[in-house]
């Protein structure tokens, strides 16, 4: 097919001047048509062959690959919350010490945003009870993070086990 090419006379009326086509150039190089057609051709016959490391993804791979990423995302807010425990229980023992330290009858003692006057032993007691609160707290968490640390491995096992080298599950 030549190409079209409006041309005008002097009235301004268009009229079609066909020229023919210039002498077609073979393009040598590696990005024309038909080098990028062999090389797509020579690795399809690669992958036809098993040469290729295309895997099908099914459903159930896709569901395991999101169960593995929502996993994840759980592991790493575990972490956060383990981290903010352990916070909250070295503060407490620390407070549980200035306690000790203290000879006062009469301790200011913080409940919510206001601090109040509360005696000795009443925040002896509430301070016991919040470490224990918070050191059972600390080992649900801790059970949860191996629990999901468990499926992780597992949902590892299997994906890497179908996809091999194509997957890539650890973080960078």
């Amino acid at each position: 097919m030549r190409p079209f090419h409006p041309h005008f006379n002097r009235a301004g009326e268009a009229r079609a001047l066909v020229r023919p086509n210039p002498s077609p150039r073979p393009d040598t190089s590696e990005n024309s048509i038909p080098a990028l057609v062999s090389r797509f051709q020579k690795t399809n016959k690669n992958m036809q062959q098993g040469g290729g490391s295309e895997t099908e993804v099914t459903w159930e791979d896709q569901q395991n690959i999101n169960k593995f990423g929502r996993l994840n995302n759980r592991f790493h807010e575990l972490e956060d919350e383990i981290k903010s425990a352990k916070e909250t229980n070295d503060n407490l023992e620390d407070a549980s010490n200035e306690l000790i330290l203290s000879d006062e009858d009469v301790v200011r003692f913080q409940i919510g945003e206001v601090f109040t006057h509360v005696p000795r032993e009443e925040v002896e007691n509430r301070l016991e009870m919040m470490k224990e609160e918070t050191t059972k707290s600390l080992e649900k968490l801790k059970e949860e993070k191996d629990s999901v640390l468990a499926q992780m491995a597992e949902l590892k096992k299997i994906l890497y086990g179908k996809f091999k080298d194509s997957i890539n599950l650890e973080e960078d």
